[in-house]
């Protein structure tokens, strides 16, 4: 008998043979990386450190304490309030992506503690039209807020967006002070906010609740801006620094309080909400 039929699945006749994906390729340095090794650096490349985008399930997984997550978004659906159609209609658009992922639309999050500290966790998904913010990603932030301040709870949002739901008009764009004006609460009871930066966040998000935090981390490496570099440097006629719009670059100029590695960060992040939540008996 040859060894290769000895190893051989049996599988039924006409079955799909599936194969799991036993290493990944590194999108920075192209190392082929083996899975569960990649898994267990939590999408941190081992060879360059290279931050890969993880699903909203993960980075939930990662910061809230384990069985503390109780799930508040998912109800609000998104609607096509311009009837709008580009390559398809908006509404045939929107289905493909909660096929998807899953969810009805571009943020996921709910009631967790982190470090004991009871909190709100908001993520955007990158994988639901690029994380952009239309209606309801910008009615679940708000009613996110409103939740933290209700109840006396830390905010934190984990940000990935390209920037404003275009589909949308107007509606998407006054997000941008929706949640903004949704914010004034959480500061009025000095309740902390953190807001964690991965690549890439921009558009209206940087522009509103994503850069509006009592402390802001980022990602290394992530893209973080409004505009492209492209529309920038056609708007002011200047050379523009190399990586300017980088985690690292801003941090060094202020915007960023802190890079952090993803494998570090919720360490970072417990050790920031317990010095700023003001609560007594969390647990941190």
């Amino acid at each position: 008998m040859a060894l290769d039929r000895l190893f051989r699945r049996r599988r039924t006749r006409g079955q799909a043979r599936e194969v799991p994906e036993l290493w990944v390729r590194c999108a920075a340095c192209e190392a082929q990386v083996y899975r569960k090794d990649l898994e267990q650096a939590l999408w941190v490349c081992p060879e360059c450190g290279y931050h890969h985008r993880i699903s909203a399930e993960r980075w939930v997984a990662l910061l809230a304490d384990e069985g503390s997550f109780e799930p508040t978004t998912g109800r609000v659906r998104p609607a096509d309030p311009l009837g709008f159609v580009d390559t398809e209609p908006y509404p045939e658009r929107l289905r493909r992506y909660q096929e998807k992922t899953g969810r009805p639309d571009a943020i996921h999050g709910g009631r967790a503690t982190v470090g004991g500290v009871p909190t709100v966790l908001l993520v955007m998904d990158y994988a639901f039209a690029g994380g952009s913010m239309g209606s309801v990603v910008g009615e679940e932030i708000t009613r996110g807020a409103e939740l933290a301040a209700e109840e006396n709870r830390a905010l934190v949002i984990v940000a990935a967006s390209g920037g404003a739901r275009m589909q949308e008009g107007a509606l998407s764009l006054m997000q941008m002070a929706k949640t903004t004006m949704a914010l004034d609460r959480l500061f009025a009871k000095r309740l902390p906010y953190v807001s964690i930066l991965t690549d890439p966040t921009t558009g209206g998000v940087t522009a509103s609740f994503a850069t509006l935090a009592d402390v802001i981390f980022a990602e290394p490496g992530a893209l973080v801006g409004f505009a492209g570099p492209r529309v920038i440097k056609q708007t002011i006629r200047q050379d523009l620094p190399e990586g300017f719009q980088r985690a690292e670059f801003l941090q060094k100029h202020g915007l960023i309080d802190a890079v952090v590695d993803r494998r570090q960060l919720k360490e970072q992040l417990v050790q920031t909400l317990s010095l700023l939540y003001p609560g007594e008996g969390h647990g941190a």
